[in-house]
C-alpha cells in the first residue's frame, strides 16, 4: 500500500530553471526505445517537440519521490471534454 507521500506529483514547468527543465527533457529523448518514427530526428528537434507539448498542456513533468526521478507523460483527455486537456 502506497502512503500518500509516495504518490507522483506534477511539476509545473513554470516552477522549473530553464536548466532543470531542459535536463528532464534530455533525459526523456535520450532514453533508449523513444523514437520509432520512419526518419531519425536530431536531438534539437525531438527537444522542440517535447517542449511545444509541456508548453501546450498535453504532456506535464512528474516527480515520482519513492524512485527520486521525474519523467514526462502524456496527458489524456477525458471521453467528450472540449477544451485544451488539463
Amino acid at each position: 500500500m502506497s502512503e500518500p507521500d509516495d504518490e507522483p506529483l506534477e511539476i509545473p514547468i513554470e516552477r522549473l530553471s530553464d536548466a532543470a527543465l531542459l535536463g528532464i527533457v534530455d533525459d526523456f529523448v535520450l532514453r533508449e526505445g523513444t523514437d520509432y518514427g520512419r526518419e531519425e530526428r536530431t536531438l534539437a528537434r525531438k527537444r522542440e517537440a517535447v517542449l511545444a507539448q509541456l508548453r501546450a498542456g498535453t504532456a506535464y513533468v512528474t516527480f515520482d519521490p519513492r524512485r527520486q526521478s521525474c519523467t514526462i507523460l502524456r496527458r489524456e483527455r477525458a471521453p467528450g471534454a472540449h477544451g485544451p486537456p488539463r
